[in-house]
């Protein structure tokens, strides 16, 4: 029998990579709704930033669950798409008037998620290198 290596993920950033699943996808759905209903709020720029965190949010959940199995590059990239996606959101958030006031609010709850993210693979990664 062959011993598989430890994993790098905590349960707690795979839930919190789930919540962030989850948070694209109503946010798609959000969009489309209001594309019908009220236009003015599905613009162009919140539709091009959806696209791009639609692709993080298939890359994100293949590298966690990568380094579930215990893959210390994948866990690495977790922290690395964590930190880029904390760093956009709040840029893009704080430009004035470059998306609709429900968006940047959506831009900062998955920055802070990001962050939450970030500080556990940077613990997760401090308590590997003592142990």
């Amino acid at each position: 029998m062959v011993n598989s290596p430890a994993p790098y993920v905590s349960p707690w950033i795979a839930r919190l990579v789930a919540v962030y699943v989850a948070a694209v996808v109503a946010t798609l759905l959000a969009l489309v709704a209001l594309a019908f209903l009220a236009p003015a709020l599905a613009t162009d720029e919140a539709w091009g930033h959806a696209a791009v965190v639609a692709v993080f949010a298939v890359l994100l959940p293949l590298r966690t669950r990568a380094a579930t199995r215990g893959d210390a590059r994948a866990y690495g990239a977790v922290g690395i798409i964590a930190a880029v996606l904390v760093a956009v959101n709040v840029v893009e958030a704080l430009v004035p008037g470059f998306v609709p006031p429900w968006t940047s609010v959506e831009m900062l709850v998955v920055a802070g998620l990001m962050a939450v993210i970030v500080a556990l693979v940077w613990r997760g990664r401090a308590g590997r290198r003592a142990a």
